[in-house]
Formats: C-alpha cells, structure tokens, sequence
C-alpha cells in the first residue's frame, strides 16, 4: 500500500524480473536485485561459503522493476506534481505511462521529474530498467581507450580479468570488491521514490548558514530556497524555540533565494562527546501568501564554531579540529558501508554502531570514500551523540576520467549532497579522496603505488590532469558554493597542495595527515607505532577474525581451518590469514586449536590498536587525531574492523574503550628507562597521587613508589620516569608486573596502567583461578571477578547479544574487577543493563599450548 499525505506519496508495492523475462517477482524497495533474488528462493545467502563467486552472473543482465499506482485527489490537485527518486543504482531509464523520463547514471544524485501532465488519476505504470553496469563500464573503458588504476576493483573475481571498470561509473566503489569486502555489483532502487506535490511556491531548501558562533551569541544566515509559479509577494516566518524572524518577500516565479539574518543570544554551544552537551535547534520556515499558509519547512542544527587548524609551528604544520575555540584530539576510526546491500540497513543498526562508538569514547568517525554519502539517520545519530565526521567523497585508490560530462555528474552528486548533509553539526570536514594523492605521487618518479609506470608520459599527464580538475576544481568549488566557510581537504593523505614533492604525506610527514600501514602491509613490528607519529593518523589498522559463532554463520565445522577455502574466501586481503599467524608467532604462545587461534587474533589485534592509540595520544599535541580502521564490517569476515558485521564487539573495541578514555595513564618502555605518561583531555588540569607497584603474579608487592602528579588541561606529559633495572633488581622479568594507579584527592581513579617487562610470548603464565560472583546492586546484578594468580586477557562470553562493561583484560590478584553486562536494545535505548544468562569466562591460558 501507497504510504501517503496530501503532499507526498510514497510509490510501493514493486515488482521485478530480469530483462526480457515474462514473469514478475514481488520486490522490496528500498532494496537491490541481490536481495529480491534472495527473498524469493532463486540465489543462496550471498555470505554464506563461497557463494560469492557464483552470484557474479547478476551485475551482467539487466533488470526491471515496476509499480502501479492511483494518486488522491488532494495530491492530483497540486499545480506541481514532482517524481522524486532519492537513489537509482546506478544506470537506470524511467517510463512513466511509457514516456522516457530520465535515464541516470550516478548512485548518489537526486533526480526529481516534473510529471503533472504525464500522470492521471488511477492505473499509473512506472518502469525503471536498470543496465547493467558491468556491460555500461566495459563500454565506457572502451571508449576511454586505455584502463585507470583501480587496486581493489575485483575484476577476476567478477569475471573480468585484468579489466577494472569501477572508475568510470558513479557508484559506491567498495561495491566491486575490497580488501575486506566482497564484490556485489548490485543494481536496484536504493532510497525512496516519492510524489511529491506545492501549488503557487513551496520552499525548496532551508540551510541554517552560521557565520559567527560563539558562547556570547550565535550570527547565523537562514537560507531559504523558494519555488514560485509567480511573480507577487508573500511572508516568511522563521522561528526556533521561542524565537521568530519576519520577512516580507517580492517572489518572481522560478528559484527565490532568500537570506534572513538572525542573531541567539548566549546560544547553547554544540559539542562533540567528552567536551560537553549536544543541544540541537529546531529551525521552522513557514512560508506564506495573503494569510494563508503555503508551505512549512523543519531543519535541526546544532551551533558550533568549527575549524580546521593548519598553522606553521617548530615541528611543521598543525592540523586538528577546533571546536567552539577549544583544540580537539579526534578519537575514534574509520567507518565503511554496514553492509554490501545498502537497504539492509536499519536505523538499528546504526545507532548500535554509533552508540557503541561513544561508549568506547570515540568523539570522531571518518566516512570513508570507497562507500557511500551516508543516510540521513547515520548524521542524525552523530548530532545527537556528539561525533564529529570526516566526511569523503566517494572516491577512493583509483584514477578517475575527467571529460566534461564525468566532472558535470560529480558536481551535481556534490552538491546534492552538500545540500542534504550541510545543518548537520556533526560535519566538521569535507575530504576530496582516500589515498588518491598518495598512490599516484605524480611529483615523485618512484614514489607512490607503482601506477604511474604502467602509462605513457602523455597519458600520465592527461590522468593527473583529470585528478586535478576533480578534486583541486570541482569538489573544493562545490563546498565553497554550497557550504561557504566549511573546511576542505582534497586527499587523506598528504601534506599540503604545495604542487610538488612536498605535497605527498609519507610515514614521518610533519604535516597534514598520514596513513601508516607499515604495521600490517609492510609486516613492521608493532612497536614501529611509537616511531612514526604525524600530525594526524588517519589511518592505521590490524587485522583479526570475528568471533566463532559469527563464522559459524559462513562456514560450517569441516571449514574451521586457517587456510580453508572458506575461510580463504572470507578473508579479502591477499595475504591476510598469514600476515595474522606471522605476528601471532612473533607476540603470543601457540593456539591450542583453530577456535584459540580466533580468540588469539583479537587479543592480538587490540594490542597493537593499544600501543598505536596511546602513542599517538602521548605525542599530544603534536598529535592532534587518531582514526584506527576500521569500526565496521559490510559482511562476515576478518577484517581490521573492531565490531564486526552482527554488532559484535571484537577484543579491540574494548581495548580502545580503555585507550581512548578522557584521562588516561600510559606506560612507555624505552632504551632502558620507563616512562609514566598521563593524558588528559579534561578542560581543567588534573592531579592527584601516582602510585607505582611492582608485584609478582601471585599479587605479592615488591616494590613501590608514590609520587604527586599533574597536567594542565588538554594536555599530556610525563609524570615519572624511572630507569628498567631499577625496578626489576634481580626479580624475574617473566613473572612480574608494574602497575600505575592515578588517583585524585577525592578518591577517584584517574588512569591505570600494566607494564609487563617481557612479551606476552614469554611470560610464565599458570592457571589463574578465577572466581566470579554476583553481586546485587540498586538497580541490577554486576559481576565480581578475582584470581590467585595473574589472568591474562580475561574473556567473558554468553550468547546473549550485548556488551560488558570491561572484557579482554588482565586480572591481577588483590585487584578484583567488577563488570556488568549491557544487552543490546532495540529503538531508542541501545544498551539495557540486563542480567546475562550462562557466562563462560576463561584467560590466556585456557587458549595457549602449555
């Protein structure tokens, strides 16, 4: 059934086929061709096995979908009787009653069809065929005359061989296979298709401009765009909370852009969380004609004066977000598509995932450009949790055409897009690419990702010739135009648009951001994280699996082996299983079995997100940003992400939980001398006691120290520094543990910190007995757990979906840890305290051959 009111109709009840077919399938939209195949019985799970590769044939055809329709009366009426398709994937012809009304070519833009004179009252026929996009961008390939470097496009996967064709069409890159993601090259209607009626004006747009905001009082610009079919006058009213601005307006018919300007006093400042509150205004534009209202509009804002710092200082040149004129260390990580399928995403699942970025004390998410711009629940979330986004645009590790009509498409896509996402408070920084810069290194002959040798000279500066006519014209024109004042890098990363060598970020860049991937990619040790830190870390990542029952959702027992061909197939990186198993042989004991090995992985993978987090954190405020990749996962699989495709969280979202706390303490063993850091982000200085505790893992004290400690605000130092041989004096490295406590007057714990003085490899770890008791509080049960000896990596587990409050940590005895379970919810509460059933909980040793 049509949902509808008397000025919008919502077009459902479709139906699909494949081109030339006879018979129709009931379809779902939003949704995509992948997704009807599969509700109607004639594909197998995508996800499940390696029914990845067998799916390939259906980017190949062309489909059809197809809905009938009656519209009311009150909507018939309407002078304007607008079509309006909010995303088509991606090459789409539309027939209204058999008229051509558009055919699309780009997966983010808006298309919007005046069809008042093609449409009747009952029996409406609309058709969308969609091309395929294989065969659009074999085409299009062709006619480029020669391919552009696209390193994830999995052309042989997709039955393509050497030819990549992603780069040539508007649609969501990641799509055609990833590192981590899997190739769907998915066509289908993705976002809604409306009717949507005005008669004599309507307003078009309202954009909340905010030219100066600060504590003492807020100068925004409403912008409000206005639709007319005639030349006369009319009124405006804007009001927020108890507010109200009046203009009286001469429209001509056509586009009106009308610009009120209005001054808040001493206006509720929006933060990013840990720095304060997230008041959001709800702006209402009513337009009217001789007393009679014509149309109402509803944007929602929050004010902020936001800016991005790049300033010369002793090192180089700064780069960190300033937020209502207060520096912002960015914590957080780079976020990816929730699913290959985009319309299975619910606002359920986001709000998990962004409520779960915040309880792990993220501040920062980065839209990564290999996805999509997101939906508006995604934005809406971050407002009200108070996360700050990197938004991209949706490009990504390949070349790009730049004939007139490619930069013509992705100028409409931008500024559709600008239009849609600029009230969002969240936003704080518009990004031309990921990784484009760097890869191609057009100032360095041997620089770069080895694309540049595959072209001749000529055709290499035809291609840098096409990047800068895209990301140095075409997208820093379109933020300039639509979101005046706001922030626009063109690649992450690089140094700066200098047009020489020094424009191109390396490892050790002094400015601008940096991508480090030498841990991983380059197989460097993790403790290369305490040497290489840049103004900004953008990027850097390690990989682990996902927990056993979410492999259990693609493989079945006989495939529970490292190199099995499932688990091959479930793992995108070329080499990824085995980059895992070398650096688990280099930092931990051997698995006992394959399901140890999986537990091993994210123990693995946390400690290295630790120690790069808390490097970066240290080099505060040289460092001013620290975005791990990833948070999220688009399908089952292993991955650099910290949950993964169910939600689920893996060992790394807890360790960042920990890492990324407003204060913490970090310990820094270096050429024979420890070093105590603390890290506060706190407004206000800190201080309080740091006590120092040697112990064995028996939890017998050794030695101790205690010393005064304090740090100004939003800043890090050293609070004590020691040399190693002073506190191990004759003592066995493999069986004792330093342990820092800061602890503030009033009793609160600051920060705490482990230092062991050998690898987890070669620590003498025994059975810790752990015991584990219910303890009933005022408003639910916690659990109490202690031990008689060293725990490490304790792990608690039910099947119950939800998070613990702390898990993956190490458990000393005399220290006993209290934790709660939180289910996850559903709707507006994402998390319940709630009390888990069975709980199974076991450390290092339970997973480790003795």
């Amino acid at each position: 059934m049509n949902e509808m009111n008397d000025r919008k109709q919502i077009l459902d009840n479709w139906r699909f086929r494949a081109a030339g077919e006879k018979a129709w399938m009931p379809a779902q939209v939003p949704g995509c061709v992948h997704t009807d195949l599969l509700r109607n019985g004639k594909i197998p799970d995508p996800f499940y096995g390696t029914n990845e590769r067998d799916l390939q044939w259906i980017d190949k055809q062309d489909w059809e979908y197809e809905t009938e329709f009656d519209i009311a009366g009150s909507l018939m009426a309407s002078g304007r009787l607008e079509l309006v398709f909010e995303g088509l994937d991606t090459y789409a012809d539309v027939d209204l009653n058999g008229r051509r009304l558009l055919s699309a070519d780009n997966m983010f833009r808006t298309y919007r069809i005046d069809v008042k004179e093609w449409v009747r009252p009952s029996g409406n026929r609309l058709r969308v065929r969609f091309r395929s996009p294989i065969r659009e961008g074999l085409a299009r390939l062709e006619q480029h005359g020669y391919g552009l470097p696209a390193t994830n496009d999995d052309s042989v996967t997709g039955g393509l061989g050497d030819r990549k064709v992603s780069a040539f069409t508007r649609k969501a890159p990641y799509h055609y296979g990833w590192d981590w993601g899997p190739r769907f090259v998915t066509s289908g209607i993705w976002r809604t298709v409306a009717l949507e009626g005005w008669s004599d004006c309507r307003i078009a747009d309202l954009f909340i401009r905010q030219d100066e905001v600060s504590a003492r009082r807020a100068n925004v610009t409403a912008i409000v765009q206005i639709d007319s079919d005639f030349d006369g006058v009319a009124s405006l009213t804007l009001t927020t909370e108890d507010l109200r601005w009046d203009a009286e307006l001469d429209l001509h018919a056509g586009r009106n852009v009308i610009e009120v300007p209005c001054v808040i006093a001493e206006p509720r400042l929006w933060w990013c969380r840990g720095m304060g509150e997230q008041p959001l205004y709800h702006f209402q534009a009513t337009l009217s004609r001789e007393g009679v209202i014509a149309d109402v509009r509803r944007v929602r804002t929050g004010l902020r004066q936001i800016r991005l710092v790049r300033q010369p200082d002793a090192h180089g040149t700064t780069f960190y977000f300033e937020l209502n004129g207060v520096p912002v260390f960015a914590k957080g990580a780079n976020h990816i598509p929730g699913d290959s399928f985009l319309a299975e995403m619910t606002e359920s699942r986001y709000r998990h995932e962004i409520a779960s970025a915040v309880e792990a004390n993220f501040n920062m998410l980065r839209v990564w450009g290999g996805g999509i711009y997101e939906h508006d629940a995604f934005y809406d979330l971050c407002d009200e949790y108070g996360i700050m986004v990197w938004q991209d645009f949706m490009f990504a590790c390949s070349m790009y055409p730049g004939d007139e009509s490619f930069l013509e498409s992705v100028r409409l896509e931008a500024e559709d897009n600008l239009q849609r996402l600029r009230n969002h408070p969240c936003i704080v920084l518009w990004c031309g690419n990921n990784e484009i810069d760097i890869a191609w290194s057009h100032y360095i002959e041997k620089g770069g990702w080895g694309w540049k040798q595959a072209y001749t000279q000529d055709q290499r500066e035809r291609i840098w010739a096409d990047y800068e006519s895209l990301f140095h014209r075409v997208l820093p024109e379109a933020v300039s135009k639509m979101v005046p004042g706001a922030a626009y890098w063109p690649s992450s990363p690089m140094q700066a648009l200098t047009g020489d060598a020094n424009q191109h970020a390396h490892n050790s860049s002094t400015h601008g951001d940096v991508h480090y991937w030498a841990v991983w990619h380059a197989k460097e040790p993790f403790e290369r994280y305490n040497d290489h830190v840049g103004r900004f870390m953008s990027e850097y990542g390690f990989q682990s699996f996902p927990a056993c029952r979410t492999i259990r959702s693609y493989a079945s027992a006989s495939d529970m082996a490292l190199n099995s061909e499932v688990m091959l197939h479930h793992q995108k990186h070329p080499s990824g299983n085995q980059l895992i198993h070398a650096y688990a042989e280099m930092y931990l004991k051997a698995p006992r079995d394959f399901p140890s090995f999986l537990y091993l992985s994210q123990v693995l993978q946390g400690e290295a997100m630790k120690m790069a987090i808390e490097a970066h954190r240290r080099r505060k405020p040289f460092c001013m940003g620290s975005l791990y990749w990833q948070i999220n996962d688009c399908w089952p699989v292993a991955s650099w992400s910290s949950i993964d495709y169910f939600g689920r969280w893996k060992a790394v979202q807890y360790y960042a939980r920990r890492s990324f706390r407003d204060v913490i303490v970090s310990i820094e063993e270096k050429a024979g001398r420890l070093a105590v850091h603390a890290v506060s982000d706190r407004l206000v200085p800190v201080r309080g006691q740091l006590v120092l505790q040697l112990v064995d893992f028996g939890g017998q004290p050794l030695k101790d120290d205690t010393v005064d400690a304090a740090i100004g605000p939003n800043t890090a130092a050293i609070v004590h520094e020691s040399s190693v041989s002073a506190w191990l004096s004759g003592h066995d490295p493999s069986r004792i543990a330093l342990i820092a406590e800061w602890k503030a007057d009033d009793g609160e714990c600051l920060g705490s910190a482990i230092h062991y003085f050998a690898s987890t490899k070669n620590l003498a770890l025994e059975q810790p007995g752990i015991v584990v008791q219910q303890v009933v509080e005022s408003n639910g049960v916690a659990l109490v757990l202690s031990a008689s000896r060293l725990a490490k990596q304790v792990v608690l587990e039910t099947e119950e979906e939800g998070i613990f409050t702390d898990n993956y940590f190490d458990l000393i005895p005399g220290k006993p840890k209290k934790v709660k379970f939180y289910k996850r919810g559903n709707g507006q509460t994402p998390f319940e305290w709630h009390v888990p059933g069975q709980v199974t909980v076991r450390s290092m040793v339970d997973f480790i051959l003795s």
